[in-house]
């Protein structure tokens, strides 16, 4: 397992808060060349600007085999406007996958659709999307955002779940209220498990650890035993491995699900070993957020970056 060191750590620590500011992206966005060497490095984890580069990574991964979960990225949005046009391209989205015939999940941050305004826009938002997908094989899935807004989401997930099965919940293996937002889940749901990539206070959450890893195993252990359809987010082959070993794959409604770029000889070789592998692929112009946490959850992507700022060559995923 890899062990960041304390200087690592800091880093992570630092590049968490930086990655919050909204004075440092704004300034990464309105600068055209650095913002356009760091867009670069973020392809590398990014489907690309625009629905139609989401759709075509995606049917690239349906095509070799891989179950998918598609995000149109973007988060805490508090112009009524922007909310709107966030769940207009959702639709789009929807729309776009039942044309293809492609069954996917549809992820998103409910702070995107209205919840930064109020739970009862993004309520209805997510509810109108519920019904655009209704009956079909796209399921609508819930990400899972800093620690303040959890009671805000898990009631607007609860009460959207309870009309429509078709939604699933994300919740963070960090957070120590995570057993009980878990054992509240009380019939069979969809839901995917994460360790968590925000910066949270050290009494509300486990840091990077194997403390931290035997949480998450045993929230995957209760999922799965209550019934529930389980996607194991994660690129830790730690916990991979006693998956595996746990036989937790096998005659259950689990999944691996990985990051679009984050170790695809890993899903490869977990795929062609028979193991069901899902591939989160996102798209959007919303990049920076999901560049900083992508390098900051695990430190040595940072000189992946740094070689693909320099190169400038187009990214090749291979899967």
């Amino acid at each position: 397992m890899y062990q960041p060191s304390e200087l690592e750590q800091q880093f992570t620590a630092a590049l968490k808060s930086i990655a919050r500011r909204m004075d440092v992206k704004d300034y990464v966005e309105q600068t055209p060349q650095l913002n356009r060497i760091l867009s670069h490095a973020a392809k590398r984890y990014v489907a690309g600007d625009h629905l139609q580069d989401g759709m075509a990574a995606g049917k690239k991964l349906a095509g070799r085999g891989y179950s998918l979960s598609i995000e149109y990225m973007g988060e805490n949005t508090f112009d009524l406007a922007e909310c709107e046009q966030a769940a207009i391209e959702l639709k789009a989205l929807i729309h776009e996958l039942k044309l293809a015939g492609m069954p996917a999940r549809v992820s998103f941050d409910l702070s995107h659709i209205g919840l930064m305004v109020s739970p009862s826009l993004a309520y209805s938002y997510l509810m109108d999307l519920a019904v655009q997908a209704a009956g079909t094989d796209i399921e609508l899935f819930i990400s899972m955002e800093e620690s303040g807004k959890t009671d805000d989401i898990l009631s607007v997930y609860n009460q959207a779940a309870a009309v429509y099965s078709g939604i699933g919940i994300t919740l963070q293996a960090q957070l120590t209220r995570t057993l009980e937002d878990l054992a509240a889940v009380t019939s069979p749901r969809r839901i995917r498990i994460v360790k968590g990539a925000y910066q949270e206070p050290d009494h509300l959450s486990i840091a990077r650890s194997p403390e931290l890893n035997q949480r998450y195993l045993q929230l995957v252990e209760i999922a799965i035993q209550q019934g529930h359809q389980v996607s194991i987010a994660t690129h830790d082959e730690v916990i991979i491995n006693a998956v595996l070993e746990r036989g937790w794959l096998q005659d259950s409604q689990a999944e691996i699900e990985m990051l679009y770029g984050i170790r695809p000889d890993l899903a490869s070789r977990l795929q062609r070993a028979g193991q069901p592998v899902r591939i989160y692929v996102p798209y959007g112009h919303e990049w920076y957020l999901y560049l900083c946490h992508r390098i900051a959850e695990y430190p040595p992507n940072l000189y992946q970056a740094v070689i693909d700022m320099v190169s400038g060559q187009e990214m090749n995923n291979n899967y």
